[in-house]
C-alpha cells in the first residue's frame, strides 16, 4: 500500500512538473507574441507612426482679427509636424458665396478630409453635407453648421462655459457685496456665440446673488471696443467689475478705460491675447484675468482630420474612433497662472 501510495504520489508530481513547463512555456509565448504586436491605431505611438500622405483642404475667414490670425497660423504650424500630410490652404475670406466655392473645388480636388471654420455656419451647410455625402470627412471648427450631417467631427471653444468662467471669477472676487456693479462689454450680439458667453455670464452671476447692471454691445475690434467702453463709462459712474467679451477688442477697451481715469473696478478680458496676459502679468491694470477661448481649435481640427483619414483614433480614449464632438475648456488666466498659458497666446 505504501509502495502504491509513493508511486501514486510520484506520477502526480510529475505531472504537477510537466503542467507548470507547459505554463511557463505557454506564458513565454505570449510574451513572445505581445511582443511582436505592433502599436495599434489608438495607441500614442500609432497615432504618430508614418501613415500614407493624405490631403487635407483648410479654409477660414479672413485673419482680419488677431485670434482669427492665430487660428489660420496654428493650423498651417500643426500640419507641417507631420510628413504624412499635404495641406491645401484656400485664401480666408468673410464671404460666404466665395467660401462655398473653396469647398467645391477641395471636392473636385477629391481631397482626403476638409477642416473648416465657416464665415457663416448655417450658410456652409450645404456644401459640408456634400463633402461628406462625397466620402469626404469634414471637421467643423468653431461655428457650428445647422445640420449634424454636415461634419463628421466638430471642435469648439465653450462659449457658454467663458461665460461662466468670468462670472464665476468676478463673483469670488467680489465675495460678500451684494450690491456691487457689474458691466458687460459684449462682442457682436447677433452671433450665437456672443449670446452663449452673455447667458453663461449672467447665470454665474445670479449663483452669487449678483447681476449685469450696465452692458453695451461692441464688434470685435480695437475701435468698436473703445467706443463701446467710452459709452459705458459715460453711462456708469461706478462700476466693481467688468467682463469684457474679447481680447482684440479690449485693447481698445483698455485705452478708453485709461482716456477716462477711470480704476476703481477689476476687469477680466477674454480669448487670452498675449497683450492681456502681460497687462495681467504686470499687476499694474485693472485687467486681472481674462478666460481662455483657445485659438488651437483648427489646428486640433488638423490632427483630427489626419487621424479620420488615416484610420486612426484618439491615443488617450479606448474608443477606437475619433468622438463626433469636442469641446474645449474656458479655463481663467490669472497672474497666478499666467506663464502655463503664454505660449500658447497670440498677438492682438
Amino acid at each position: 500500500m505504501l509502495a502504491a501510495r509513493t508511486t501514486r504520489q510520484r506520477m502526480l508530481i510529475a505531472a504537477g512538473a510537466s503542467l507548470a513547463v507547459a505554463g511557463l512555456l505557454s506564458g513565454c509565448t505570449a510574451e513572445a507574441d505581445a511582443s511582436k504586436t505592433g502599436p495599434t491605431n489608438a495607441s500614442v505611438e500609432g497615432n504618430e507612426a508614418t501613415g500614407d500622405t493624405v490631403t487635407i483642404g483648410f479654409s477660414g475667414p479672413a485673419a482680419d482679427h488677431g485670434w482669427l490670425g492665430a487660428i489660420n497660423s496654428a493650423a498651417i504650424a500643426e500640419a507641417k509636424k507631420f510628413s504624412d500630410v499635404d495641406l491645401k490652404v484656400a485664401e480666408g475670406t468673410n464671404d460666404a458665396n466665395l467660401q462655398i466655392s473653396q469647398v467645391e473645388t477641395f471636392i473636385n480636388d477629391k481631397v482626403d478630409a476638409i477642416v473648416l471654420l465657416p464665415t457663416d455656419g448655417a450658410a456652409l451647410t450645404a456644401v459640408a453635407t456634400k463633402a461628406m455625402e462625397a466620402g469626404i470627412p469634414v471637421i467643423n471648427v468653431d461655428r457650428e453648421f445647422s445640420s449634424p450631417f454636415a461634419a463628421r467631427t466638430t471642435i469648439l471653444g465653450d462659449n457658454y462655459g467663458m461665460g461662466v468662467s468670468a462670472g464665476t471669477y468676478i463673483c469670488e472676487q467680489l465675495k460678500g457685496k451684494s450690491n456691487a456693479v457689474v458691466a458687460e462689454i459684449a462682442g457682436i450680439d447677433s452671433l450665437p456665440l456672443t449670446q452663449d458667453r452673455s447667458a453663461g455670464f449672467k447665470d454665474a452671476l445670479a449663483d452669487c446673488g449678483l447681476k449685469v447692471n450696465n452692458r453695451v454691445a461692441a464688434d470685435f475690434t480695437v475701435q468698436g471696443g473703445e467706443a463701446a467702453a467710452s459709452q459705458l463709462l459715460s453711462a456708469a459712474p461706478h462700476i466693481d467689475a467688468l467682463w469684457n467679451h474679447d481680447d482684440d477688442q479690449g485693447v481698445g477697451v483698455l485705452a478708453a478705460i485709461d482716456a477716462a481715469g477711470r480704476n476703481e473696478f477689476i476687469m477680466v478680458g477674454g480669448a487670452g491675447s498675449a497683450n492681456a496676459m502681460r497687462e495681467i502679468e504686470s499687476g499694474d491694470s485693472v485687467l486681472k484675468a481674462t478666460i481662455i477661448y483657445p485659438s488651437t481649435q483648427a489646428a486640433d481640427g488638423i490632427r483630427l482630420a489626419r487621424l479620420i483619414a488615416q484610420g486612426k483614433a484618439m491615443s488617450d480614449l479606448v474608443e477606437v474612433e475619433v468622438p463626433n464632438r469636442i469641446v474645449l475648456r474656458a479655463p481663467v488666466v490669472t497672474k497666478e497662472n499666467v506663464d502655463k498659458y503664454m505660449p500658447m497666446a497670440f498677438e492682438s
